[in-house]
């Protein structure tokens, strides 16, 4: 079987190439149909604020805005944690943290905008529980992330002194 040389000079046999590559073809084709639903999404979102604008339906708008600006935003991200995979062939936790993070942001807007309108007592806390969770989470990603980023800074210093 033939073999072709790494960065590192080991080599690599043709399968594992062959591998490679379909594998960023698959990634390519995964981030083109993200990239697709996120223009959607935003398109569909535009059009949501536009017609309760005119609507006269205010109360929601900055509500649904936000919304679509978040899940797209998360979209964005998953693109953009695919380009990094398809460059490096290496699967980074960060982006994925950051999406969740997001994600989370963005469930507890919905429903501190929905909550305005409850008036029994046993659902209200439900939801308060539910946002101290919510928030619970975003404090330990936002945490992770920190300590991803320091290690990897440690892990820089250690490699520049030695």
């Amino acid at each position: 079987m033939a073999q072709h040389h790494s960065e590192s000079g080991r080599a690599v046999p043709t399968a594992v190439r062959w591998l490679r590559q379909g594998e960023s073809a698959v990634l390519v084709l995964a981030a083109l149909v993200l990239l697709g639903l996120a223009v959607l999404l935003l398109c569909h979102g535009v059009a949501v604020i536009i017609g309760e604008a005119f609507g006269g339906q205010m109360d929601q708008l900055g509500v649904h805005a936000l919304d679509k600006v978040l899940l797209v935003m998360m979209i964005l991200e998953i693109v953009a944690t695919v380009a990094i995979s398809i460059e490096s062939h290496v699967l980074s936790a960060e982006p994925f943290l950051l999406i969740g993070i997001i994600a989370a942001i963005r469930r507890m807007l919905l429903i501190t905008a929905e909550t305005a309108a409850l008036d029994d007592a046993a659902k209200f806390q439900r939801v308060m529980a539910e946002l101290a969770l919510l928030a619970f989470t975003v404090v330990c990603l936002a945490l992770a992330v920190w300590i991803l980023r320091r290690s990897a800074e440690r892990d820089a210093r250690r490699g520049a002194e030695g």
